[in-house]
């Protein structure tokens, strides 16, 4: 990865499946100097064969976290694992919760809020583009806080994987349908979520809902189970 300068142009691709989002943060990083927006995508799946596709024309990714199909956490894995030279920013509404911790430890470089502001998000480019990492400070205080003694938060004994498994339930995924899209067979998903269910000590989706949003997995906009 090269090293950033004043004068060098930082390519950026947007990834997230709100509409507003997407065109907000193009008008936002249109405005700085140095920052050219190449592509805005939609989806987890679009981010990865748009890198396959366009390889060597992004520096860094935008990445949200819940989106439908693969959503942010396994396109971060797919994308960080594949192409290493690509600066992934996770930029989500989650600023709590084992979601930092476990997208920085799968790939992520950079983590901000919806509600960081502009100042911030470049900073954050140019970091990641010049091969560092940034943790927005709110989210860097709850990382330290969270090695503490005190009340343990049961999500974090979960692996990157069934977190995957366990948002994609609570949104209300259907077991062949989270296997398709994960590349896993049918009984190793039922095996995910027997499993989430003993972690978690919970008896149904509507209480693993629940404790998602309690810890900070799920928010009010991705809880489609009633």
């Amino acid at each position: 990865m090269s090293e950033s300068s004043n004068n060098s142009i930082i390519k950026v691709v947007i990834v997230d499946d709100h509409d507003l989002v997407r065109f907000g943060f193009k008008s936002l990083l249109g405005t700085l100097d140095g920052i050219e927006v190449v592509e805005t995508l939609s989806s987890g799946e679009d981010a990865i064969s748009w890198c396959r596709d366009n390889r060597g024309l992004v520096d860094v990714i935008l990445m949200d976290v819940n989106m439908p199909g693969i959503g942010g956490i396994e396109a971060t894995h797919r994308i960080s694992s594949s192409w290493p030279e690509i600066g992934i920013i996770i930029v989500t509404v989650h600023d709590e919760g084992p979601l930092p911790k476990q997208l920085l430890n799968g790939g992520a470089r950079g983590y901000l809020t919806k509600g960081n502001g502009v100042d911030e998000m470049l900073t954050a480019i140019r970091d990641v583009h010049s091969g560092k990492h940034y943790i927005a400070k709110d989210i860097a205080q709850q990382l330290a806080l969270s090695v503490l003694p005190g009340e343990t938060n049961p999500i974090d004994t979960l692996s990157m994987r069934e977190i995957q498994v366990l948002m994609m339930v609570a949104q209300g995924t259907r077991t062949q349908e989270i296997s398709e899209i994960l590349n896993l067979s049918p009984k190793t998903i039922s095996t995910y979520r027997k499993r989430l269910y003993e972690k978690l000590d919970v008896s149904s989706d509507i209480e693993m809902l629940h404790l998602a949003m309690k810890h900070g997995v799920l928010d009010e906009n991705n809880m489609p189970i009633k």
